[in-house]
């Protein structure tokens, strides 16, 4: 299965829509649009994980970056609705300690 991304605003956040499989070879793609998504629309990044159904550790390395950029950009990283597999990593790897994970994307634009 490929990644599929789609990137919107709502209010002053910007969401990034995150659906398929994270790995090795569709991380650099999320990691670009992260990028963008910051430096051109809004340093509050919501990324909608509902449809990501696999997330290995270069997944990870992408949400720690963003986190990274947004916070040093005055912004803040927040992840909604991710699947059990997704969650599980996040509890596992305590990220879900670091970035904020919500049950829906209205939620997490409110909590950034």
């Amino acid at each position: 299965m490929k990644l599929r991304l789609a990137r919107h605003a709502l209010g002053d956040a910007v969401v990034v829509a995150v659906a398929g499989e994270l790995d090795l070879f569709t991380a650099p793609f999320l990691r670009d649009e992260v990028r963008d998504a910051i430096k051109q629309d809004s340093a509050r990044l919501v990324l909608d994980l509902q449809q990501l159904s696999f997330m290995d550790s270069s997944g990870l390395s992408v949400l720690i970056e963003a986190w990274r950029l947004a916070t040093s950009e005055g912004g803040g990283v927040s992840l909604a609705a991710p699947q059990a597999p997704v969650a599980r990593i996040l509890r596992t790897t305590g990220l879900d300690r670091r970035i904020k994970v919500y049950s829906d994307v209205d939620s997490a634009v409110g909590g950034i």
